[in-house]
C-alpha cells in the first residue's frame, strides 16, 4: 500500500534516511533532525512531501520528493530526493509502486519530467530504474556547493536583504 505521508510518519522516515545514508556509505551525512524534517514536509510552506510504502500495517519505504520546474518545458516536475525500502521488503514491489504513484502524482498534475539522480556503483538501482523505462542524463553532471565554498560565495553576494 502507498500513501500519503503523515506527521505521525516523522520518526519512521528518519529511521529510513539513517537507513538510506549507511547503505550509500555516508551514515555521519544523515543529519536532519525530526523537527527539521516535520517542518519541512508539515510546516505552513511545506518544502518537499513524502510517500510511504506499507507492509502489513508498518512503514516499509518511502519517497520524499520535491517540486522542481523547467524553462524549457514552462511546467513543474517532481525530483525525487529519497527512495528507500527496507532490506526485508525488498523484492515485493514496494520500489515500483512509490515510483508509480510520483509519475501519477506527474501526469495528473501535467508535470512533463520526473527526475533522480543515483550513485553510479549502485548497479541494482540502476538496473531497475532502466527497467521501467528511466534513462540516465549521461551528458549532465551534477555539482554541489556546500559548507566553506557555499559561505565564500555567499559573501560575494551583491542583493541586498536576501
Amino acid at each position: 500500500m502507498i500513501r500519503a505521508a503523515t506527521p505521525d510518519d516523522v520518526p519512521a522516515i528518519l529511521a529510513m534516511i539513517g537507513e538510506l545514508a549507511a547503505y550509500e556509505r555516508e551514515p555521519e551525512a544523515a543529519q536532519a533532525t525530526e523537527p527539521q524534517l516535520k517542518e519541512a514536509l508539515f510546516g505552513p510552506q511545506p518544502a518537499a512531501f513524502a510517500l510511504i510504502a506499507e507492509a502489513g500495517g508498518a512503514p516499509v519505504g518511502f519517497a520524499l520528493w520535491f517540486r522542481n520546474f523547467s524553462t524549457w518545458t514552462g511546467t513543474h516536475g517532481v525530483y525525487l530526493e529519497d527512495l528507500y525500502v527496507r532490506p526485508e521488503a525488498r523484492g515485493d514491489g514496494h520500489g515500483k509502486a512509490l515510483l508509480a504513484a510520483l509519475a501519477e502524482i506527474c501526469v495528473a498534475r501535467g508535470y512533463a519530467r520526473f527526475e533522480w539522480s543515483v550513485l553510479d556503483w549502485n548497479e541494482p538501482s540502476i538496473g531497475f530504474y532502466r527497467s521501467i523505462g528511466a534513462r540516465p542524463m549521461d551528458e549532465w553532471t551534477v555539482f554541489r556547493l556546500t559548507g566553506e565554498a557555499l559561505h565564500n560565495l555567499a559573501a560575494t553576494s551583491r542583493v541586498n536583504g536576501a
